[in-house]
């Protein structure tokens, strides 16, 4: 299969691209870097490059500027607006200007999209919330749910904080246990609803291959867990002094609007599409899938 990927060198690029190459499909990555093109993996900087002739079978868009790479700024929500919803919009025209549009469109979303709800459990069901990051996801899906009306089999992936060891959000949580600070923001009572980059990797696939699949997946870990549960979890991969919490008033007056989003507010979101669909995660839980990440061998031997 020929598989297009925007964003194909962030950090779930990284792990999906190679898991696609290895099970033998041809990848064209758009991305705005130089990169060198491999016998199977090409890379390209504009939509415009792609052969007329000779399109994707599949889309996967990984494409967007981070919702926490820094504090939103006017400017900033733009940035973000135009990377994800603009982007998406000028995606799905480009697949309607092809004599063949894709079979699948896989195009990412976040748990955003339902907003601050407290303990409240969310399916795909569920309906959407309030604030930046949730309009931001509805306008994002939108775009990508045009797609449809081309014919083409369209799966939103509601991703959750997704953890591994090469970077992503746990690089920045994990820095004050590094130093021997346990800690979590405000109450530590919001939910962290999460998911390991090797399952986020797997149910891509899945949904890839899987030809009846289409619809909102959230893509999370069975087990979403409270902030204090988080600290908890990662105080036994770290040597640390007791925790204590990061005021929220001060998070707030450090980095605005985004920390009473994405840090003082949560979301308990669980997979029922994935789980509907007989996905099996390889890290249902945060104990694993944290010593998975910072003591591979030990990660092995957890239940």
């Amino acid at each position: 299969m020929h598989i297009l990927i925007t964003g194909g060198t962030g950090f779930i690029g990284q792990a999906l691209v190679p898991q696609l190459l290895g099970s033998g499909h041809r990848i064209t990555i758009l991305s705005r870097g130089r990169h060198r093109d491999s016998e199977q993996c090409n890379f390209v900087r504009s939509l415009n490059e792609l052969p007329a002739d000779n399109g994707p079978d599949a889309v996967i868009n990984l494409a967007g500027a981070s919702l926490a790479g820094k504090r939103w700024t006017p400017a900033y929500k733009e940035e973000i607006v135009a990377s994800r919803v603009d982007g998406t919009r000028e995606l799905v025209e480009f697949l309607a200007s092809r004599a063949q549009p894709p079979r699948a469109l896989l195009s990412a979303s976040a748990i955003g999209y339902y907003g601050p709800r407290g303990d409240q459990p969310l399916t795909e069901t569920a309906p959407p919330g309030l604030g930046f990051s949730s309009e931001l996801c509805q306008a994002w899906e939108a775009e990508a749910l045009k797609a449809e009306g081309l014919g083409v089999r369209t799966c939103l992936l509601r991703l959750g904080v997704v953890l591994d060891r090469e970077g992503g959000a746990l690089r920045e949580m994990a820095m004050p246990f590094r130093f021997g600070i346990a800690t979590w923001p405000g109450t530590g009572h919001q939910y962290l609803s999460w998911v390991h980059r090797v399952d986020v990797v797997a149910a891509m696939t899945m949904l890839l291959e899987q030809d009846d699949l289409a619809g909102a997946f959230n893509v999370t870990a069975p087990t979403p867990v409270t902030q204090r549960e988080f600290c908890a979890a990662m105080q036994k991969q770290f040597r640390t002094l007791p925790a204590i919490p990061a005021p929220g008033p001060v998070m707030r007056l450090m980095l605005g609007e985004m920390a009473g989003e994405l840090l003082l507010s949560g979301q308990r979101v669980e997979p029922a599409a994935l789980e509907a669909a007989d996905f099996t995660f390889a890290y249902p839980g945060i104990d694993r899938a944290l010593a998975a990440v910072f003591d591979p061998q030990a990660g092995d031997r957890l239940p």
